[in-house]
């Protein structure tokens, strides 16, 4: 008998979860029970996908680049991966602010209801968490961003997942390896071969518990809406975001049918394992290692490239937060502040929001934390941000489960035309957890 392929057990744990969550929700100490006994296993799942994450970056990213042989290879490859990140990133916030203005879901909201929405989230410690986020952000420097990028200890940088600070140093020792004697390097581009390969597998032994997690991630996740009300009478505004991610999608296959030469039907269903843990988890970077699994073993993307792409676009390609940032910027500013919706304010917003997204965490609601900054870089006024917030924030959490579905969509296209521009995308070589389980056990 067949076995069923891991993207329909995860999509059956999802339903299920949805399912449990409703169920819970509507009993009695329901929520006590999934907060207690059914969230901790996926915190356990998340936990197990950030542990491997930075040595697989280290160690593929190492092995890669010692394999180029030639500096100027990693000089090209740079250039075009942030290159189509930034195009891809342009585009997606141009789709976002053509569906908002051309919807307008702000316009016409009753009086009442944004009575309501500032009552119930305006003074949310979540709010007032994001607000002072971004004004630590703001504080920082300009050059900062630069900064972060260079660490001071490696080790810290390992123990935070500071992905651009392993990402420089994986690149540094790569090159150091190149440029001392052949000899002298094998030992140590063997090791992080044999690690990678290690890591790779621990990625296919925790993906076996996949659809149990996500079953609790999804759980955990409805029985946190605690007001359908709000959340239907957003509807228009969540439906915009939908809609503009939905066709991100589009502009993704499109590329992979044009420029790589593949099915966009094919790509979708070797990538979905990554989409579906997106959607559960609201991160980029938990999901990476699965993103890297799914991109080198079974899209055929040679290591050197996937190694690179994927860790860099896990922190700088944020496509489906961008879309996200113009239209939420674009809502909030037709409802409470209709004044500012210029032509001037529109490009600002497209430019900021290009820029913010380069400095979003991986992570859960950092959208909204980069919101503040795109929001303030057009005179927004400061008294009129948390209710701003509080607007979207009932929403916030669904739309950032669908918005980090096309980041990580994205990281992999982009990895795949990176491929196929530098002759390293080839056929696909999957590998099962149990290849060499016959032998040892």
């Amino acid at each position: 008998m067949k076995k069923l392929a891991l993207h329909w057990k995860i999509i059956i744990g999802m339903v299920l979860g949805i399912l449990f969550g409703f169920l819970m929700n509507s009993i009695e100490g329901g929520r006590l029970f999934v907060g207690n006994w059914i969230a901790p296993l996926g915190k356990i799942f998340i936990n197990l996908l950030k542990l491997i994450a930075v040595p697989l970056i280290l160690a593929s990213l190492i092995k890669g680049v010692s394999d180029l042989k030639d500096i100027s290879k990693i000089r090209t490859m740079g250039l075009r991966t942030i290159s189509i990140y930034m195009a891809t990133t342009l585009i997606a916030i141009i789709i976002g602010l053509g569906i908002v203005n051309t919807v307008k879901p702000g316009e016409g909201m009753p009086e009442s209801t944004i009575e309501k929405i500032k009552a119930r989230y305006a003074n949310d410690a979540g709010v007032k968490d994001k607000l002072m986020k971004a004004s630590m952000q703001k504080e920082a420097g300009p050059l900062q961003p630069l900064v972060d990028i260079f660490p001071s200890n490696i080790f810290k940088s390992f123990a935070d997942a500071s992905m651009l600070q392993v990402i420089f140093f994986a690149l540094f020792v790569g090159i150091c390896l190149l440029l001392i004697e052949e000899e002298k390097a094998k030992p140590l581009i063997a090791f992080f071969d044999s690690l990678n390969e290690v890591v790779m597998k621990m990625v296919d032994l925790i993906m076996l518990f996949a659809p149990y997690a996500v079953f609790a991630l999804l759980a955990n996740v409805i029985i946190a809406f605690d007001d359908t009300e709000i959340l239907i009478k957003l509807v228009y505004y969540a439906l915009c975001v939908v809609v503009g991610l939905t066709i991100m999608v589009g502009v993704y296959l499109l590329l992979i049918r044009v420029y790589a030469k593949k099915s966009p039907l094919w790509f979708l269903k070797q990538i979905s394992p990554a989409q579906l843990l997106a959607f559960s988890t609201s991160s980029s970077a938990a999901t990476l290692p699965v993103t890297m699994e799914r991109v080198e073993e079974h899209l055929g993307v040679d290591k050197e490239v996937s190694g690179f792409v994927l860790p860099v676009g896990a922190t700088v390609n944020m496509d489906g937060t961008s879309l996200y940032q113009g239209i939420a910027a674009v809502f909030i500013m037709q409802v409470i502040w209709p004044e500012g919706l210029t032509f001037t304010n529109q490009m600002v917003i497209i430019f900021t929001a290009l820029l913010a997204s380069i400095g979003s965490a991986a992570v859960p609601s950092a959208g909204m934390v980069m919101l503040v900054i795109v929001l303030e870089s057009v005179g927004f006024p400061a008294e009129l941000l948390p209710i701003g917030l509080a607007l979207i924030f009932a929403v916030d959490r669904p739309l950032d489960m669908c918005r980090t579905v096309i980041n990580v969509t994205g990281d992999a296209t982009v990895s795949t035309l990176v491929a196929k521009s530098l002759g390293k995308l080839h056929e696909p070589k999957p590998k099962a957890w149990d290849d060499n389980y016959t032998p040892v056990k």
